[in-house]
């Protein structure tokens, strides 16, 4: 039932996508030959093209739409996944579509149209047609998945179509998957209870949650009870036990999750290797390596040399206040840890008073820091003496995304003390990160940052950065810890 319920689901969504694609092309058309607005704003040079001419693309865009949706993950129904992740799908996903329908618009045209068909220009599209298009669809689409998911949410709030959890491991782990399910009931699911070997004791009745029997017991109970998932949140000293588990709910309709103990294990995405027929676990697989690290170095050389020449002007200023202010050189350089664990220099502009470390040596920087100057102040807070970095994204040290390089002296000493922390510099250190948009920088947690980082690293994408560079925008700014 459940099956055929997210099928359904599934094809009411490819339906809706092709409908409002074609419905967004046929708007932007209107918009750009029939509005007063856009026609002054952007004069039409080529003449009136006819409707039809239009009307022969849009088979491409019922098909082109739901592919580039499809290449986001968008139809891989999850519960949990945020408003903002669903924003940054339907946004990089609509300009693959653009972006394949130029391909295919040109194609035609070259290959495939008769001659009196590329005299007339049948399968020519304007480019601000298709520019106003990403907009109306990425607006549209949005818009429309916005509404299926508050449709849903209030089933779920109403008791409806709720997917039925099981939890194996009634200790602090399971405890913990129980409150954060609890405390996002709009994701609508329903805890039916506990499976653990323990003596039920206080185990029984966490939060009005049974403990229903043992681990043992879980394949019938999960058969008996309609259990949707099986979260296994069991310590790693039961690692035998979990094994036995997986493989005995394996024979029940059962959906397995598996939650690490982040206190005691963090590793990255496990990738299965062959060794001349040996399967071998790579347990510290990136996905930032090969293909993926062009695209990220394309995206960062394009934005950084973009940034540079935007903000030429403002940069030039920040320098002249920095040497009036105070004495000292403009730009501060410091050794830092990058990609490998290879050292590079980083550039900031100077926010403190010239040798201010050297009675201290190098410290974390506090909230009342006697060593910045009143100019740098301002420059920390609102973090633009990180600015001059985009030179280091242009020279290859560092991305605009990425975990935050630190100084090798932090590193020695961090390294022996925080299980996996060499991992993050498995990718190059970034201007922002995934901790800092989530709050853990400056003189914060360490392991929440590693944390992070390593969720980061694991799960990258291109949509994630653009993720993050928008939650930078938002929260970046004069940030609470930034001094």
């Amino acid at each position: 039932m459940v099956n055929r319920h997210n099928r359904l689901l599934v094809t009411f969504h490819v339906l809706s996508d092709a409908m409002l694609g074609v419905t967004a092309f046929i708007i932007a058309y209107e918009l750009r030959f029939h509005s007063g607005f856009i026609s002054r704003l952007i004069p039409i040079t080529k003449g009136m093209p006819p409707l039809q001419q239009y009307i022969n693309v849009l088979p491409f865009i019922a098909i082109l739409v739901p592919l580039g949706f499809q290449l986001q993950g968008l139809y891989r129904l999850r519960r949990g996944r945020s408003r903002v992740d669903d924003f940054f799908a339907v946004f990089v996903g609509s300009i693959l579509a653009v972006v394949f329908g130029i391909m295919a618009t040109i194609y035609v045209q070259i290959y495939w149209a008769s001659a009196a068909a590329r005299q007339r220009g049948a399968f020519e599209v304007s480019q601000p047609v298709w520019a106003i298009f990403l907009i109306l669809n990425v607006a549209l689409t949005f818009a429309a998945r916005e509404l299926v998911r508050e449709v849903l949410e209030r089933r779920w709030r109403a008791g409806i179509g709720l997917k039925r959890i099981l939890i194996a491991g009634s200790g602090e782990l399971g405890r913990l998957v129980a409150d954060k399910i609890i405390e996002h009931r709009e994701l609508g699911y329903q805890i039916v209870g506990f499976v653990d070997d323990k003596a039920a004791g206080d185990h029984l009745g966490y939060r009005g949650l049974p403990l229903l029997g043992t681990i043992e017991e879980a394949a019938d109970i999960s058969a008996r009870e309609g259990i949707h998932h099986l979260y296994v949140a069991l310590p790693p000293e039961q690692h035998v036990r979990m094994l036995q588990l997986i493989e005995s709910t394996s024979r029940e309709c059962v959906d397995v999750k598996v939650v690490p103990d982040l206190l005691q294990v963090i590793a990255l995405r496990a990738r299965l290797e062959d060794l001349d027929g040996v399967p071998v676990i790579n347990i510290n697989d990136v996905p930032l390596q090969g293909f993926n690290a062009i695209v990220k170095r394309g995206i960062d050389t394009a934005i950084s040399s973009a940034m540079l020449l935007v903000l030429a002007i403002p940069l030039g200023l920040i320098a002249a206040l920095i040497k009036l202010s105070s004495r000292g050189d403009v730009f501060y350089r410091q050794e830092r840890m990058g990609l490998d664990g290879k050292p590079f220099m980083i550039y900031k502009f100077r926010s403190m008073y010239d040798d201010a470390e050297a009675e201290t040596g190098p410290v974390f920087a506090s909230e009342q820091d006697p060593r910045r100057t009143p100019l740098g102040r301002l420059l920390r807070r609102s973090n633009v003496d990180e600015l001059p970095q985009l030179w280091n994204v242009l020279r290859g040290d560092m991305s605009i995304v990425g975990p935050r390089p630190e100084r090798p002296l932090f590193v020695a000493q961090f390294k022996d003390k925080i299980p996996q922390y060499m991992l993050r510099h498995k990718v190059k250190a970034g201007i922002t990160g995934w901790a800092q948009v989530n709050g853990w920088r400056g003189n914060t947690s360490i392991e929440k940052r590693i944390e992070y980082d390593l969720y980061y690293i694991e799960n990258w994408s291109v949509r994630l950065d653009l993720k993050i560079m928008w939650l930078t925008l938002l929260r970046g700014f004069f940030h609470k810890h930034a001094y």
